[in-house]
């Protein structure tokens, strides 16, 4: 039977183990945002689409900083949203 102090360890260890992996996910997810963002921008200049907006940045800087202040699902909407302009653009 397992005393109150291992149990204790045991939790913490549980508990800081699962906080180490979230910034790992946030970071992977962030470059692929930035990644992703930085290519649509040269592909909206590529094609003279026109979209303007923060989103539409060519600042890695900004888009690293809008990242980390969202969870990944605004992230990749915001890709997608995007990515549905570029499109749109293209089949005109």
């Amino acid at each position: 039977m397992m005393t109150v102090r291992p149990r204790a360890a045991l939790w913490v260890a549980t508990v800081l183990g699962a906080l180490a992996l979230q910034p790992a996910a946030a970071l992977a997810n962030c470059s692929w945002y930035v990644k992703t963002a930085l290519e649509q921008q040269q592909r909206n200049l590529k094609m003279k689409c026109g979209n303007v907006g923060p989103e539409w940045s060519a600042d890695k800087s900004a888009h690293e900083a809008w990242c980390a202040s969202v969870g990944p699902d605004v992230s990749r909407a915001m890709a997608q949203s995007r990515e549905a302009a570029l499109t749109q653009c293209k089949s005109r």
